[in-house]
Protein backbone atom coordinates (compact mmCIF):
# COMPACT_ATOMS: atom_id res chain seq x y z
CA UNK A 1 0.00 0.00 0.00
CA UNK A 2 1.49 3.37 -0.76
CA UNK A 3 1.68 6.00 1.34
CA UNK A 4 -0.14 9.42 1.58
CA UNK A 5 2.16 12.37 1.32
CA UNK A 6 1.09 12.71 4.89
CA UNK A 7 2.79 9.65 5.96
CA UNK A 8 5.24 9.86 3.15
CA UNK A 9 8.19 9.15 5.43
CA UNK A 10 9.91 6.19 6.54
CA UNK A 11 8.73 4.85 10.17
CA UNK A 12 10.73 3.75 12.78
CA UNK A 13 10.69 1.71 15.92
CA UNK A 14 13.89 1.03 18.00
CA UNK A 15 14.18 -1.68 20.32
CA UNK A 16 17.10 -0.93 22.84
CA UNK A 17 16.81 2.56 24.53
CA UNK A 18 20.39 2.55 26.14
CA UNK A 19 23.21 4.73 25.13
CA UNK A 20 23.39 3.83 21.85
CA UNK A 21 19.32 3.98 21.24
CA UNK A 22 19.13 7.28 22.85
CA UNK A 23 21.28 8.62 20.51
CA UNK A 24 19.63 7.29 17.34
CA UNK A 25 16.02 8.94 19.42
CA UNK A 26 17.82 12.23 19.56
CA UNK A 27 18.79 12.06 15.99
CA UNK A 28 15.38 11.21 14.37
CA UNK A 29 13.92 13.77 16.97
CA UNK A 30 16.16 16.59 16.19
CA UNK A 31 14.02 17.04 12.82
CA UNK A 32 17.29 17.39 10.30
CA UNK A 33 15.90 13.81 8.54
CA UNK A 34 12.51 14.59 7.76
CA UNK A 35 12.86 11.20 6.06
CA UNK A 36 12.35 9.70 8.78
CA UNK A 37 9.88 9.24 11.89
CA UNK A 38 10.44 7.35 15.14
CA UNK A 39 7.03 5.93 16.12
CA UNK A 40 8.05 3.34 18.61
CA UNK A 41 10.23 2.63 21.53
CA UNK A 42 10.56 -0.92 22.50
CA UNK A 43 12.75 -1.33 26.27
CA UNK A 44 12.31 -3.10 29.22
CA UNK A 45 11.14 -1.08 31.95
CA UNK A 46 9.81 1.78 30.07
CA UNK A 47 8.81 3.61 32.38
CA UNK A 48 13.04 4.86 33.43
CA UNK A 49 13.32 5.36 29.89
CA UNK A 50 10.61 7.96 28.50
CA UNK A 51 12.21 11.38 27.70
CA UNK A 52 10.57 14.98 27.19
CA UNK A 53 12.43 15.14 23.75
CA UNK A 54 10.62 12.77 22.11
CA UNK A 55 7.46 13.64 20.83
CA UNK A 56 4.62 13.19 22.24
CA UNK A 57 2.69 10.72 19.40
CA UNK A 58 5.62 8.29 19.86
CA UNK A 59 4.50 4.74 21.16
CA UNK A 60 6.51 3.26 24.00
CA UNK A 61 6.28 -0.46 24.61
CA UNK A 62 8.01 -3.35 26.93
CA UNK A 63 6.86 -5.36 24.01
CA UNK A 64 8.56 -6.27 21.26
CA UNK A 65 5.68 -7.97 19.78
CA UNK A 66 4.17 -5.41 19.52
CA UNK A 67 6.46 -2.90 18.28
CA UNK A 68 6.73 -6.08 15.02
CA UNK A 69 2.94 -5.97 14.98
CA UNK A 70 2.92 -2.39 14.26
CA UNK A 71 3.38 -0.36 11.31
CA UNK A 72 6.87 0.83 11.39
CA UNK A 73 8.38 0.25 8.28
CA UNK A 74 12.23 -0.30 9.84
CA UNK A 75 13.19 -1.95 12.80
CA UNK A 76 16.44 -0.54 14.76
CA UNK A 77 17.68 -3.56 17.03
CA UNK A 78 20.10 -2.30 19.70
CA UNK A 79 19.48 -5.04 22.42
CA UNK A 80 23.33 -6.77 21.58
CA UNK A 81 24.15 -9.76 22.46
CA UNK A 82 23.03 -13.25 20.51
CA UNK A 83 19.43 -13.98 22.18
CA UNK A 84 16.52 -12.55 21.86
CA UNK A 85 18.60 -10.43 19.23
CA UNK A 86 18.41 -13.14 16.70
CA UNK A 87 15.50 -14.37 17.52
CA UNK A 88 13.68 -10.47 17.58
CA UNK A 89 15.72 -10.01 13.84
CA UNK A 90 14.08 -12.86 12.19
CA UNK A 91 10.81 -12.11 13.70
CA UNK A 92 10.88 -8.71 12.34
CA UNK A 93 12.19 -9.68 8.81
CA UNK A 94 9.28 -12.28 8.51
CA UNK A 95 6.77 -9.33 9.64
CA UNK A 96 8.33 -7.57 6.72
CA UNK A 97 10.36 -5.24 8.31
CA UNK A 98 13.97 -4.44 7.08
CA UNK A 99 16.37 -4.17 10.00
CA UNK A 100 18.98 -2.17 11.14
CA UNK A 101 21.39 -3.13 14.04
CA UNK A 102 23.95 -2.25 15.52
CA UNK A 103 24.92 -5.50 16.96
CA UNK A 104 28.07 -7.26 16.19
CA UNK A 105 27.86 -10.27 18.49
CA UNK A 106 24.40 -11.13 16.39
CA UNK A 107 25.93 -10.37 12.78
CA UNK A 108 29.38 -12.20 13.93
CA UNK A 109 27.72 -15.04 14.77
CA UNK A 110 24.61 -15.34 12.41
CA UNK A 111 25.23 -13.20 9.88
CA UNK A 112 24.71 -15.64 6.86
CA UNK A 113 21.48 -17.22 7.97
CA UNK A 114 20.35 -13.77 8.83
CA UNK A 115 20.99 -12.36 5.84
CA UNK A 116 19.83 -15.00 3.60
CA UNK A 117 16.34 -14.78 5.66
CA UNK A 118 16.60 -10.92 4.73
CA UNK A 119 16.85 -11.46 0.97
CA UNK A 120 14.18 -14.23 0.97
CA UNK A 121 11.55 -11.68 2.59
CA UNK A 122 13.03 -9.57 0.23
CA UNK A 123 13.79 -7.15 3.23
CA UNK A 124 16.85 -4.95 3.70
CA UNK A 125 19.26 -6.06 7.08
CA UNK A 126 22.37 -3.31 7.25
CA UNK A 127 24.43 -3.35 9.83
CA UNK A 128 27.12 -0.27 9.45
CA UNK A 129 27.35 0.05 13.07
CA UNK A 130 28.31 -2.87 14.21
CA UNK A 131 32.04 -2.20 13.17
CA UNK A 132 33.81 0.60 14.14
CA UNK A 133 31.22 2.75 15.03
CA UNK A 134 31.45 5.75 13.51
CA UNK A 135 33.60 4.68 10.38
CA UNK A 136 31.38 3.62 7.67
CA UNK A 137 33.58 0.79 7.33
CA UNK A 138 30.99 -1.75 5.81
CA UNK A 139 30.04 0.45 3.06
CA UNK A 140 33.48 1.47 2.16
CA UNK A 141 34.26 -2.34 1.74
CA UNK A 142 30.87 -3.42 0.10
CA UNK A 143 30.81 -0.11 -2.36
CA UNK A 144 33.61 1.60 -2.16
CA UNK A 145 36.49 -0.61 -3.00
CA UNK A 146 34.67 -3.38 -4.12
CA UNK A 147 36.72 -2.84 -7.78
CA UNK A 148 39.62 -4.33 -6.09
CA UNK A 149 40.61 -7.37 -4.87
CA UNK A 150 41.52 -7.51 -1.08
CA UNK A 151 43.96 -9.51 0.14
CA UNK A 152 44.38 -8.42 3.82
CA UNK A 153 42.41 -6.57 6.41
CA UNK A 154 44.17 -5.31 9.47
CA UNK A 155 43.41 -2.33 12.15
CA UNK A 156 42.29 -0.98 15.56
CA UNK A 157 38.77 -2.41 16.09
CA UNK A 158 38.35 -2.21 19.94
CA UNK A 159 38.24 1.72 21.23
CA UNK A 160 38.98 1.08 25.13
CA UNK A 161 42.17 -0.93 24.47
CA UNK A 162 43.55 1.59 22.54
CA UNK A 163 42.52 4.18 24.66
CA UNK A 164 44.19 2.07 27.52
CA UNK A 165 47.25 1.25 25.62
CA UNK A 166 47.96 4.87 23.99
CA UNK A 167 47.24 6.15 28.35
CA UNK A 168 50.00 3.22 28.98
CA UNK A 169 52.58 4.52 26.41
CA UNK A 170 52.20 8.36 27.63
CA UNK A 171 52.77 8.05 30.92
CA UNK A 172 54.61 5.03 32.41
CA UNK A 173 51.37 3.80 34.43
CA UNK A 174 50.45 -0.01 34.72
CA UNK A 175 47.54 -1.43 33.33
CA UNK A 176 45.36 -1.47 36.53
CA UNK A 177 45.74 2.24 37.03
CA UNK A 178 44.60 3.00 33.69
CA UNK A 179 42.06 0.64 33.55
CA UNK A 180 40.46 1.60 36.89
CA UNK A 181 40.75 5.37 34.99
CA UNK A 182 39.08 4.26 32.12
CA UNK A 183 36.29 2.54 34.01
CA UNK A 184 35.75 5.81 35.76
CA UNK A 185 34.92 7.88 32.64
CA UNK A 186 33.10 5.16 31.00
CA UNK A 187 35.36 3.71 28.46
CA UNK A 188 35.26 0.45 30.13
CA UNK A 189 32.50 -1.89 31.56
CA UNK A 190 32.68 -2.91 34.87
CA UNK A 191 33.70 -6.26 33.49
CA UNK A 192 36.14 -5.08 30.81
CA UNK A 193 36.83 -9.04 29.39
CA UNK A 194 35.23 -9.03 26.18
CA UNK A 195 37.49 -5.85 25.91
CA UNK A 196 40.93 -6.43 26.94
CA UNK A 197 40.62 -10.08 26.18
CA UNK A 198 40.14 -9.31 22.47
CA UNK A 199 36.43 -10.92 22.32
CA UNK A 200 34.62 -7.64 20.74
CA UNK A 201 37.56 -7.01 18.42
CA UNK A 202 37.25 -10.74 17.27
CA UNK A 203 33.54 -10.14 16.39
CA UNK A 204 34.37 -7.18 14.95
CA UNK A 205 37.12 -9.16 12.40
CA UNK A 206 35.20 -12.10 11.88
CA UNK A 207 32.42 -9.82 10.25
CA UNK A 208 34.93 -7.53 7.93
CA UNK A 209 36.63 -10.95 6.91
CA UNK A 210 32.79 -11.81 5.35
CA UNK A 211 32.00 -8.33 3.86
CA UNK A 212 35.89 -7.41 2.63
CA UNK A 213 37.23 -10.83 1.91
CA UNK A 214 34.34 -12.64 1.09
CA UNK A 215 34.73 -15.31 3.38
CA UNK A 216 32.49 -16.76 6.37
CA UNK A 217 34.41 -17.91 9.10
CA UNK A 218 33.37 -19.29 12.58
CA UNK A 219 34.01 -16.85 15.44
CA UNK A 220 35.65 -18.66 17.61
CA UNK A 221 38.10 -20.09 15.18
CA UNK A 222 40.07 -16.50 14.98
CA UNK A 223 42.75 -16.21 18.11
CA UNK A 224 43.06 -13.98 20.81
CA UNK A 225 45.65 -12.49 23.04
CA UNK A 226 44.92 -10.13 26.16
CA UNK A 227 46.91 -7.35 26.30
CA UNK A 228 46.06 -7.61 29.91
CA UNK A 229 50.28 -9.12 30.47
CA UNK A 230 51.85 -5.76 28.90
CA UNK A 231 53.83 -3.95 31.18
CA UNK A 232 54.78 0.08 31.61
CA UNK A 233 58.73 -1.47 30.41
CA UNK A 234 57.49 -2.81 27.34
CA UNK A 235 56.62 0.86 26.15
CA UNK A 236 60.17 1.72 26.82
CA UNK A 237 61.29 -1.14 25.02
CA UNK A 238 59.15 -0.50 21.98
CA UNK A 239 59.77 3.25 21.87
CA UNK A 240 63.46 2.01 21.43
CA UNK A 241 62.75 -0.26 18.57
CA UNK A 242 61.13 2.73 16.73
CA UNK A 243 57.37 1.18 17.69
CA UNK A 244 53.86 1.43 19.84
CA UNK A 245 51.86 -1.22 21.29
CA UNK A 246 48.17 -1.58 19.79
CA UNK A 247 45.77 -4.29 19.92
CA UNK A 248 45.80 -5.28 16.36
CA UNK A 249 43.08 -7.16 14.24
CA UNK A 250 44.16 -9.02 11.24
CA UNK A 251 43.36 -11.28 8.52
CA UNK A 252 44.47 -11.92 4.95
CA UNK A 253 44.04 -14.16 2.51
CA UNK A 254 46.25 -16.99 2.34
CA UNK A 255 47.75 -17.43 -2.03
CA UNK A 256 48.76 -20.34 -1.31
CA UNK A 257 45.57 -22.16 -0.52
CA UNK A 258 42.67 -19.79 -0.80
CA UNK A 259 42.64 -20.00 3.05
CA UNK A 260 42.43 -17.60 5.95
CA UNK A 261 44.96 -16.11 8.22
CA UNK A 262 43.68 -14.33 11.09
CA UNK A 263 44.66 -13.32 14.74
CA UNK A 264 43.75 -10.66 16.96
CA UNK A 265 46.41 -9.67 20.03
CA UNK A 266 48.43 -6.75 20.90
CA UNK A 267 51.78 -6.36 18.31
CA UNK A 268 54.23 -3.89 18.17
CA UNK A 269 53.92 -1.25 15.25
CA UNK A 270 55.89 1.36 13.66
CA UNK A 271 55.29 4.50 15.71
CA UNK A 272 55.18 6.14 12.33
CA UNK A 273 52.73 3.73 10.67
CA UNK A 274 48.83 3.96 9.76
CA UNK A 275 47.61 2.04 12.98
CA UNK A 276 50.92 3.27 14.84
CA UNK A 277 49.27 7.04 14.91
CA UNK A 278 46.22 5.96 16.10
CA UNK A 279 45.20 6.92 19.95
CA UNK A 280 42.78 7.15 22.53
CA UNK A 281 39.68 5.54 21.41
CA UNK A 282 39.84 5.69 17.56
CA UNK A 283 39.82 3.02 15.59
CA UNK A 284 41.39 2.16 12.25
CA UNK A 285 40.61 -0.17 9.33
CA UNK A 286 43.45 -0.51 6.32
CA UNK A 287 42.36 -2.84 3.67
CA UNK A 288 44.99 -3.78 0.92
CA UNK A 289 44.14 -4.86 -2.37
CA UNK A 290 45.67 -6.66 -5.26
CA UNK A 291 45.42 -3.08 -7.59
CA UNK A 292 44.25 -0.41 -5.54
CA UNK A 293 47.24 -0.82 -2.26
CA UNK A 294 46.09 0.24 1.12
CA UNK A 295 43.45 2.34 1.86
CA UNK A 296 42.79 3.70 5.79
CA UNK A 297 39.74 4.35 7.35
CA UNK A 298 39.87 6.07 10.89
CA UNK A 299 37.64 7.16 13.14
CA UNK A 300 35.61 7.07 16.56
CA UNK A 301 34.78 3.77 16.78
CA UNK A 302 32.31 3.69 19.59
CA UNK A 303 30.40 6.22 21.69
CA UNK A 304 26.71 6.80 21.34
CA UNK A 305 27.20 9.54 18.50
CA UNK A 306 29.42 8.19 16.26
CA UNK A 307 27.72 4.36 16.59
CA UNK A 308 24.22 6.05 16.15
CA UNK A 309 25.50 8.41 12.97
CA UNK A 310 26.09 5.06 11.31
CA UNK A 311 22.84 3.47 12.42
CA UNK A 312 20.77 6.53 11.04
CA UNK A 313 22.89 6.76 7.67
CA UNK A 314 21.64 2.87 7.33
CA UNK A 315 17.70 4.20 8.16
CA UNK A 316 18.18 6.97 5.33
CA UNK A 317 19.97 4.32 2.83
CA UNK A 318 16.60 2.63 3.26
CA UNK A 319 13.99 5.21 3.45
CA UNK A 320 15.96 6.68 -0.04
CA UNK A 321 15.82 3.47 -1.94
CA UNK A 322 19.22 3.33 -2.51
CA UNK A 323 20.38 0.10 -4.01
CA UNK A 324 21.15 -1.61 -0.80
CA UNK A 325 22.02 -4.98 -1.96
CA UNK A 326 21.36 -7.90 0.82
CA UNK A 327 24.39 -7.76 2.59
CA UNK A 328 25.22 -11.42 0.60
CA UNK A 329 28.51 -9.96 1.20
CA UNK A 330 29.01 -12.35 4.44
CA UNK A 331 27.19 -15.25 2.48
CA UNK A 332 23.84 -16.60 3.02
CA UNK A 333 25.59 -19.91 3.27
CA UNK A 334 26.08 -21.93 6.60
CA UNK A 335 29.65 -23.02 5.10
CA UNK A 336 32.67 -21.94 7.29
CA UNK A 337 36.20 -21.91 6.12
CA UNK A 338 38.71 -23.09 8.78
CA UNK A 339 40.88 -19.96 10.21
CA UNK A 340 44.77 -20.36 10.62
CA UNK A 341 46.80 -17.80 12.85
CA UNK A 342 49.89 -18.84 11.50
CA UNK A 343 51.13 -15.34 10.90
CA UNK A 344 54.79 -15.33 10.02
CA UNK A 345 56.83 -11.87 11.19
CA UNK A 346 59.97 -10.61 13.50
CA UNK A 347 58.52 -11.11 17.21
CA UNK A 348 59.49 -8.96 20.35
CA UNK A 349 59.66 -11.41 23.69
CA UNK A 350 60.46 -9.60 26.71
CA UNK A 351 61.90 -11.65 29.91
CA UNK A 352 61.40 -10.92 33.79
CA UNK A 353 64.00 -13.22 35.54
CA UNK A 354 65.77 -13.35 38.65
CA UNK A 355 69.21 -12.64 37.01
CA UNK A 356 72.13 -15.88 37.11
CA UNK A 357 74.57 -17.22 35.05
CA UNK A 358 74.09 -18.94 31.61
CA UNK A 359 70.24 -17.29 30.79
CA UNK A 360 71.01 -16.06 27.51
CA UNK A 361 72.73 -19.63 26.43
CA UNK A 362 69.97 -21.80 27.97
CA UNK A 363 67.18 -19.45 25.85
CA UNK A 364 69.68 -19.27 22.58
CA UNK A 365 69.58 -23.14 22.62
CA UNK A 366 66.22 -24.01 22.82
CA UNK A 367 65.11 -20.63 20.36
CA UNK A 368 67.89 -22.28 18.06
CA UNK A 369 66.14 -25.85 17.98
CA UNK A 370 62.92 -24.58 16.83
CA UNK A 371 64.58 -22.87 14.01
CA UNK A 372 64.37 -18.96 15.61
CA UNK A 373 67.23 -16.62 15.14
CA UNK A 374 68.08 -14.25 17.29
CA UNK A 375 68.21 -10.35 16.07
CA UNK A 376 68.66 -8.43 18.96
CA UNK A 377 69.45 -7.95 23.05
CA UNK A 378 67.70 -5.06 24.16
CA UNK A 379 68.38 -4.60 28.42
CA UNK A 380 67.46 -1.46 30.01
CA UNK A 381 70.07 -0.33 32.83
CA UNK A 382 69.51 0.56 36.40
CA UNK A 383 66.92 -3.09 36.92
CA UNK A 384 66.75 -4.71 39.80
CA UNK A 385 68.90 -8.31 39.45
CA UNK A 386 65.87 -10.09 41.24
CA UNK A 387 63.40 -8.91 38.89
CA UNK A 388 65.32 -8.02 35.83
CA UNK A 389 63.34 -7.16 32.54
CA UNK A 390 65.21 -7.83 28.71
CA UNK A 391 64.44 -8.19 25.60
CA UNK A 392 65.14 -10.34 22.55
CA UNK A 393 63.87 -9.57 19.41
CA UNK A 394 63.50 -12.45 16.77
CA UNK A 395 64.30 -12.96 12.67
CA UNK A 396 60.85 -13.46 10.90
CA UNK A 397 59.82 -16.95 12.34
CA UNK A 398 56.25 -18.31 12.62
CA UNK A 399 54.31 -17.54 15.31
CA UNK A 400 54.25 -21.82 16.34
CA UNK A 401 57.65 -21.81 17.19
CA UNK A 402 57.51 -18.81 18.74
CA UNK A 403 54.64 -20.95 20.52
CA UNK A 404 56.70 -24.30 21.17
CA UNK A 405 60.16 -22.32 22.53
CA UNK A 406 58.37 -20.35 24.75
CA UNK A 407 56.56 -23.70 26.22
CA UNK A 408 59.78 -25.19 26.77
CA UNK A 409 61.32 -22.07 28.27
CA UNK A 410 58.44 -21.87 30.59
CA UNK A 411 59.76 -24.71 32.38
CA UNK A 412 62.58 -22.80 33.47
CA UNK A 413 63.64 -21.84 37.23
CA UNK A 414 64.92 -18.06 36.95
CA UNK A 415 61.38 -16.66 35.59
CA UNK A 416 59.68 -14.02 37.67
CA UNK A 417 56.70 -13.41 35.53
CA UNK A 418 55.54 -15.98 32.15
CA UNK A 419 57.32 -14.49 29.36
CA UNK A 420 55.50 -12.08 26.76
CA UNK A 421 55.53 -12.29 23.00
CA UNK A 422 54.42 -9.98 20.80
CA UNK A 423 54.57 -10.12 17.13
CA UNK A 424 56.21 -7.00 15.64
CA UNK A 425 54.23 -5.62 12.05
CA UNK A 426 57.31 -3.91 10.44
Amino acid sequence: MEKSAEHSACTVGIAGFGTVGQAVGRILSSGIHPGLRLTHVCNRNIVRKQADWVAPEVVWTESFDELVNSQVDVIVELIGGVSPAREWILQALSAGKSVVTGNKQVIAHGGPQLTAHAGRQKRHLLFEAAVAGGIPIVRALRDGVCGDQLRRIQGILNGTCNYILTRMEQGQVSFAEVLADAQRLGYAEADPTADVDGFDAQAKLAILIGVGLGRAVRVDDIPLSSITPIAAIDFVYAKRLGCVIRQVARAELIPETGGIRAAVQPALVPEASSIGRVGGSQNIVVVDGKFGGETAFSGFGAGGEPTAVAVVSDLLAIARGTPVTVDASVHGSDETEPVTHEFEAPHYVRFMVADRRGIIAALAEVFSRHGVNFDALLQEPGCSKAELPFVITLEACSSAAVTAALGEIDQFDFHVRPPLWLPMLV
